[in-house]
């Protein structure tokens, strides 16, 4: 899979095998203080392992590798709390399908995404969905509503499972 870069509008690319997290959470880090928030320890460490999963990660997974890291986890209501805000801030996805998280490969961005997701292998690939918000909205203005999130994730199998014998 290949890194996340901000040069491909509308390719399809995987969302995990970052190469420089430490880069990512500095970024994660301005992101928030240009917003008037605060990357706290918690929510560091939460961004930390999402980024460095190589693939898509429950709350009670994150809430088993805190666990396993610290003297005193975090209450699950806490890290629930930590994604909210992680989620607010674009830091991360929600696949919804899935009930599980992936880093965002464009957080300053502000982008609308849509996700190919392997139900074999759990691999997922990240494209803009721009056009299709787009057309989305337009749909819901034709009936006078106000569409406040859109999330478009396509489940099936990647060519690699596909092609598997």
């Amino acid at each position: 899979m290949s890194s996340c870069s901000h040069e491909h509008d509308n390719a399809l690319h995987g969302v995990h095998g970052h190469h420089d997290i430490k880069a990512r959470l500095v970024e994660a880090e301005l992101l928030c203080t240009a917003a008037g928030a605060r990357l706290t320890p918690l929510r560091k460490e939460v961004l930390e392992l999402i980024l460095n999963a190589s693939a898509p990660m429950g709350a009670y997974d994150l809430l088993a590798k805190l666990k396993g890291q610290a003297d005193r986890p975090a209450a699950p209501p806490t890290v629930y709390r930590t994604l909210d805000f992680l989620l607010e801030k674009g830091l991360i996805h929600r696949l919804t399908s899935i009930n599980a998280y992936i880093p965002c490969c464009h957080p300053r961005e502000g982008h609308q995404a849509a996700f190919l997701i392997c139900t074999e292998c759990h691999m997922v690939k990240e494209a803009s969905a721009q056009g299709l918000i787009q057309q989305l909205d337009q749909l819901a203005a034709s009936d006078q509503f106000t569409a406040q999130h859109s999330i478009i994730e396509i489940s099936g199998k990647c060519h690699q499972c596909s092609t598997a014998p």
